[in-house]
């Protein structure tokens, strides 16, 4: 699973299945905690983060939003600038 960002000791990544894992998400992982966001509704679909790496995750995926979905769908990885 290639990793798209690291910021603040989380780390973004995404499985290139896409057929298979419908709605298009991304995985964060921080410490030992992960969960599934989708990327349109910024949802957790699976597992779950402490609220202020939430928080985080949620205002990344807002500023990538384009390019994460474009990546979902061309299936072509590449990295994004981490949060700041």
């Amino acid at each position: 699973m290639p990793v798209l960002a690291r910021f603040y000791g989380i780390v973004i990544r995404m499985y290139f299945l896409q057929s298979e894992h419908n709605p298009p998400h991304v995985h964060a992982i921080y410490g030992e905690d992960m969960a599934a966001l989708a990327i349109k509704s910024r949802a957790v679909i699976e597992g779950g983060l402490p609220p202020k790496a939430l928080s985080l995750v949620t205002e990344w995926l807002e500023l990538h939003e384009d390019e994460l979905l474009e990546i979902w769908e061309t299936q072509e990885f590449k990295q994004l600038p981490p949060l700041e």
